[in-house]
């Protein structure tokens, strides 16, 4: 993620059952994952330190999903299916908000940067 300073932005799931807040810069930049859980929700990763995301309500209206290594926790709304936030395999100490759900206003640029999921062992060192 890009330097400057940090604001709180909004966030969450689709029926607004999840709500989150999150602290990160008004310019972001995020990765686009092509692996099989990314490329097909379109998730884009914003991925800050757990200390900066803070879940304001709906704890009880999430499930969790694992695969593969099962190392991720993939959280979703239990109502409306929207996976606003998940703990990645890529850093397990941090969170991966997904940018397409903070809520409009306080994002002032978005840079997107690929990443190859598909072959996460070969892509990882790419990952800061």
């Amino acid at each position: 993620m890009s330097g400057g300073a940090l604001i709180v932005h909004h966030g969450g799931c689709h029926c607004a059952a999840v709500a989150f807040e999150v602290e990160a810069p008004a310019a972001i930049e995020v990765s686009e994952c092509n692996c099989s859980v990314c490329a097909m929700t379109g998730y884009l990763h914003l991925i800050v330190p757990k200390e900066r995301f803070r879940l304001v309500r709906g704890a009880q209206a999430m499930v969790e999903y694992r695969f593969n290594t099962g190392t991720a926790k993939h959280l979703f709304c239990r109502h409306c299916g929207i996976k606003s936030f998940y703990v990645p395999r890529s850093h397990p100490e941090g969170i991966s908000v997904h940018a397409r759900c903070l809520a409009p206003g306080t994002v002032t640029t978005m840079t997107v940067t690929p990443f190859d999921g598909r072959n996460w062992e070969a892509a990882r060192p790419s990952l800061a």
